[in-house]
């Protein structure tokens, strides 16, 4: 038996750096821990906890640097259509209004949550790009930079759809979704090094075995799971952002049938998807009605909805 000089006691000194490794280990929990549930606080939107991984100055700064290389991959292929067109004339229009009602929507779901009203989204620099392309999608940038894609047009249909499709896009940077994601990333990465430590030593095959699993566990058990309650939260505050704006949210319903249909209704079933099952969207979108119906008559008045 020898005395490790690290003051532990072991034969051939390996179970010595093998405790020292667990010491490592612990530490990393810990600290791990520590950086993730010490960082949380309550978001005014949804009343949940939520974790940052940047300011919201930072935010805008990336956001702004990831906008204008989407513009100009666009302008290289030609596909960003020009402001006086049609289509952009009328996405141009509906993310106006939506945004003036962001401050509104802002304070009632704070005050609905017994929060403070945040005010990071007043130093936005909100544009909007329309980009010619088939694909069906749109997106808003931390900072309000915003892209709708043409091949999204004919699966809203109608500005109403289109409105609650933007105003979900909205609701991701509004609840600073961008900065939780890299909060998240942080905490799996510090996992992942605890973890290196942890099979360090062991036979080659063992590690990949591991590590594996642990990687599996990760996504399926965090980074999946995540990614699908933004999705969640994002539906709920962008639809009381269309409703404000005066658009029919109840067009919520059939955009998300539509939607479902896209690839042949082909998708990964929902615990392995970062988006939730469009059945079970449309449930919850369903429940959400009243409240958005309430958001519509308070701001609406004398724009009486088509039954």
């Amino acid at each position: 038996m020898r005395i490790d000089p690290l003051g532990n006691q072991a034969q051939g000194g390996r179970r010595g750096f093998g405790g020292f490794r667990w010491w490592i280990l612990l530490l990393f929990g810990l600290y791990a821990a520590w950086s993730w549930f010490g960082s949380a606080k309550t978001d005014p939107y949804t009343g949940e906890k939520a974790h940052y991984g940047a300011s919201a100055d930072e935010e805008v700064q990336l956001g702004e640097q990831a906008f204008v290389q989407v513009l100009n991959d666009a302008t290289a292929q030609r596909a960003l259509l020009p402001s006086a067109s049609p289509q952009s004339q009328d996405v141009s229009e509906i993310a106006q209004r939506l945004i003036n009602k962001v401050p509104q929507v802002t304070q009632a779901l704070a005050q609905q949550n017994n929060q403070t009203a945040p005010e990071d989204y007043k130093n936005f620099k909100w544009s909007v790009a329309v980009i010619n392309s088939q694909e069906a999608n749109a997106f808003c940038l931390p900072g309000g930079k915003m892209a709708v894609y043409t091949g999204l047009l004919p699966v809203t249909q109608n500005d109403d759809a289109l409105a609650v499709v933007m105003g979900h896009e909205i609701a991701h940077a509004l609840l600073r979704h961008g900065s939780q994601r890299m909060a998240q990333q942080k905490l799996v990465q510090m996992g992942q090094m605890a973890a290196g430590m942890a099979v360090g030593g062991m036979d080659p095959q063992q590690q990949q075995m591991i590590m594996g699993a642990l990687g599996a566990g990760a996504q399926y058990g965090l980074v999946l799971p995540y990614g699908r309650n933004h999705e969640t939260q994002a539906d709920k505050v962008g639809l009381m952002l269309a409703a404000a704006a005066c658009y029919d949210p109840r067009q919520a319903i059939p955009l998300w049938q539509r939607m479902s249909q896209l690839g042949g209704g082909q998708r990964p079933p929902e615990f392995a998807s970062t988006h939730p099952d469009p059945a079970n969207r449309i449930q919850t979108l369903e429940a959400l009605m009243p409240t958005a119906m309430k958001f519509y008559e308070a701001n609406c008045a004398g724009k009486p909805l088509a039954r």
